[in-house]
């Protein structure tokens, strides 16, 4: 059972359907499920992954300035937390045992699919508001959680990315998805009412959908790597 994310990103969600599943059933992301993924491509992915979460980071941190409540303020703060101090320890972890050390991970070139990515999460909390940022943002954090869920349910028993699919199917991250999910529904009640009767809906759902696009070429980066 996928965590609930609430009205708004189960909105964004089914609006961008076609890309909604080639992101959730990518190619890698099915390797990871059946353990067929080559290793070398899952630490391609890690390396830039780790990359990615910096920028990302940087995002929710600006999503702090933008916010409007102290609670806006506390997920977002607590996102920067999560990612900082315990989504990017996993990539270190799985890193080392490679013999990638954390300064290789920091100074990695950034691919052009990761730099298309970063920066179009950037550009919408740059030039628009608390809203704009969170239907970029969105992708990331529930695909995960949703990508994690279903994989849980269905891995081989012999697949090498367990500890991958655990990380984003456990009770933290899935209660992170609802959290944030929560927290987008009152930031538009606050901000605009009902999504679907404001003028807004139609540019937030583009930035979610774009955003969803980005992270289809995030995996496949990741499986062109190998």
């Amino acid at each position: 059972m996928m965590p609930d994310c609430g009205k708004t990103f189960t909105s964004w969600r089914d609006d961008a359907a076609g890309a909604w599943h080639d992101y959730t059933h990518h190619a890698f992301v099915e390797g990871l499920r059946d353990g067929s993924l080559p290793r070398k491509a899952f630490l391609h992915y890690l390396v830039q992954d780790y990359v990615f979460l910096v920028h990302f980071s940087r995002a929710w941190s600006l999503a702090v300035v933008k916010s409007e409540s102290m609670e806006e303020m506390r997920v977002c703060a607590g996102t920067v937390d999560a990612l900082v101090n315990h989504e990017m320890a996993l990539h270190i972890k799985i890193c080392a045992e490679a013999g990638i050390d954390e300064q290789a991970l920091y100074t990695a070139s950034e691919e052009t699919a990761n730099l298309a990515y970063t920066r179009y999460v950037m550009d919408a909390g740059l030039q628009g508001d608390f809203l704009d940022m969170m239907a970029a943002l969105a992708p990331c954090v529930m695909g995960y959680g949703e990508i994690g869920k279903r994989l849980a349910g269905s891995k081989a028993d012999d697949t090498p990315y367990a500890d991958w699919i655990e990380t984003y199917a456990g009770d933290e991250y899935q209660d992170v998805c609802t959290t944030v999910g929560t927290m987008i529904d009152s930031a538009v009640a606050n901000r605009i009412g009902t999504l679907a009767d404001s003028p807004r809906a139609k540019a937030l759902q583009a930035r979610f959908t774009k955003a969803t696009e980005l992270e289809v070429g995030f995996w496949q980066m990741g499986l062109d790597g190998a």
